[in-house]
């Protein structure tokens, strides 16, 4: 995959340009407003314009849609106040609006710099993404970024209507340094690539169901998955919110006792699970074809 498809290697401001239709995109708060943080001067730390989130409005195959893409190359693409703020507001646009939304999440997570103002803004995007999709709107977030999608960014993720995910999207609550850091290298070693990647990375967490949709690395894939993705039924009420929590049960009782995500694709009989790392998209997907119920309880 050549840099210029990329989802990976692409800017926050790339991807939203080959995401939607040519000439569509029109951003909120756009460059020359300026909104930066007001806490990062403090430590002497550098600002960006656009405070390392882009939010606006486009177009899908003819479709409005609400997008916000987080710049990893900025902090990481950590949530502080402005940053939250702007998704925040963006989420509640498309309440009123009744329009889907697409987060294009790069982050690891809240800036330790804004401390409490940034954990204030997670809670404020997860209470507006509820709230949205309870008035029938589609929030649909895609990871394949730098960053991957860490710390607060997994708890909003995860609030999603359905995750689109390439190999390289890694979620998870905590990244490896912090689980080395608190629980030894023993527990997790940051170092190993390969684990981190089987663990955290987009296959795993498409095998186990914490991903709807998997993508090539490429802007066209991403694309490709979105208008999939937004063509199902993102409602949130008391029967879907049972589901999950029956699916996770399920998952937990099955696997928790697991110490590799090799130990989980063997059991849900996953052919040659040791080869899955190293598997291109199209052939990941023919072995997986329906193993992915088996993690999630399906019968």
């Amino acid at each position: 995959m050549t840099s210029e498809n990329s989802w990976y290697e692409a800017g926050a401001r790339q991807r939203v340009a080959a995401l939607l239709d040519p000439g569509s995109f029109a951003e909120f708060i756009g460059p020359e407003q300026r909104e930066i943080s007001p806490h990062l001067a403090i430590f002497d730390l550098p600002e960006q314009f656009d405070d390392g989130i882009i939010v606006g409005h486009g177009t899908l195959e003819g479709r409005r849609i609400l997008v916000a893409a987080q710049e990893g190359r900025f902090m990481g693409g950590a949530f502080g106040e402005v940053h939250g703020a702007k998704l925040t507001g963006l989420l509640r646009a498309a309440r009123t609006l009744g329009e889907p939304v697409l987060i294009l999440f790069d982050t690891g997570g809240v800036r330790l710099q804004e401390a409490n103002a940034g954990e204030l803004a997670i809670a404020e995007i997860m209470r507006a993404l509820v709230e949205a999709r309870m008035a029938g709107v589609q929030v649909v977030g895609l990871i394949g970024g730098r960053a991957g999608c860490y710390g607060g960014g997994s708890l909003i993720a995860g609030c999603c209507s359905a995750l689109i995910v390439s190999e390289q999207g890694r979620i998870s609550v905590s990244g490896p340094e912090v689980i080395e850091t608190n629980k030894g290298i023993e527990e997790f070693d940051s170092r190993d690539r390969a684990l981190v990647w089987r663990t955290m990375g987009g296959k795993h967490r498409y095998l186990i169901g914490g991903a709807d949709a998997f993508a090539d690395d490429d802007v066209l894939a991403f694309r490709e998955a979105a208008l999939i993705v937004l063509a199902g039924n993102g409602r949130l009420d008391a029967d879907v919110l049972e589901a999950e929590q029956q699916r996770l049960e399920h998952r937990l009782h099955r696997f928790g006792k697991a110490h590799d995500a090799i130990d989980i694709w063997t059991d849900i009989g996953v052919s040659e699970p040791t080869e899955i790392p190293g598997l291109a998209t199209d052939e990941f997907l023919r072995r997986t074809t329906n193993k992915r119920e088996t993690a999630n309880g399906a019968r």
